[in-house]
């Protein structure tokens, strides 16, 4: 494969993040930049490390426990966040490595993050994934049963999990018009949760990635997930 020179590529993705920021107004560093890492070496993640990146997505609780446990040891500045739909029984194995599960789809996910939590006594901050795309997406479908999760949190039932924030993914489509419509509608659905349980931040907007993570920020995104333009291509398992 082609030799990727993570350095370089990581100086080039925050020179453009903070151009978008520029255009659209926002202040420098608003947007944070999560290197996705997911069927990537764990000497790729190193070398990010090296390059002053801290902050990694894996989509896969396997794959991120075996390339991560002994990278988080050696470098504890590292900030995990699980990105992927996340299975039942795969959460307590997420719990011991992550900081932040993004992919929060639904209440019982709440309740098993809490168990765990818990047992590791440790505090994990979640992201609700909201549905604002693609059919196939997984999330909340309704803003009656996203209300309904950050409102199980605000009456003190999962202590142990902390409502950070929200994420999307956008449709996969060339109609620009329709992807800063699914961000703008996170956006909005953000500022009405924020008024209705002002006792969570919910600061975080996790949105956008490689190819439309400038349009993500225009509408408020505050962390954008970047992986190949970071990387390089995946190396994608034998089937």
């Amino acid at each position: 494969m082609k030799s990727v020179d993570v350095k370089v590529n990581l100086e080039k993705i925050k020179n453009s993040i903070s151009d978008a920021e520029r255009l659209s107004g926002r202040a420098e560093g608003s947007v944070k930049l999560l290197a996705v890492s997911k069927f990537h070496p764990a000497q790729s993640v190193v070398d990010a490390l090296n390059a002053g990146q801290t902050m990694f997505g894996e989509n896969r609780v396997q794959e991120a426990c075996s390339k991560f446990e002994e990278i988080c040891k050696a470098h504890p500045e590292t900030e995990l966040h699980i990105i992927g739909t996340l299975q039942k029984n795969k959460v307590g194995r997420a719990v011991k490595i992550c900081s932040c599960i993004e992919s929060v789809d639904r209440l019982e996910l709440i309740q098993e993050i809490e168990k765990y939590s818990l047992l590791n006594n440790k505090t994990i901050r979640v992201l609700f994934e909201y549905h604002t795309g693609e059919e196939s997406k997984s999330g909340f479908t309704s803003y009656e049963s996203l209300q309904e999760a950050v409102k199980y949190c605000a009456e003190g039932k999962s202590p142990h999990v902390l409502p950070s924030g929200f994420m999307t993914m956008a449709p996969f489509t060339q109609d620009e018009k329709a992807i800063h419509a699914s961000f703008a509608g996170l956006r909005k659905t953000a500022e009405r949760l924020r008024r209705e349980f002002p006792q969570f931040a919910l600061g975080t907007l996790s949105m956008g990635m490689s190819g439309d993570y400038r349009i993500a920020i225009a509408e408020g995104s505050t962390e954008v997930r970047i992986g190949t333009a970071i990387f390089g291509e995946r190396e994608y398992p034998a089937a």
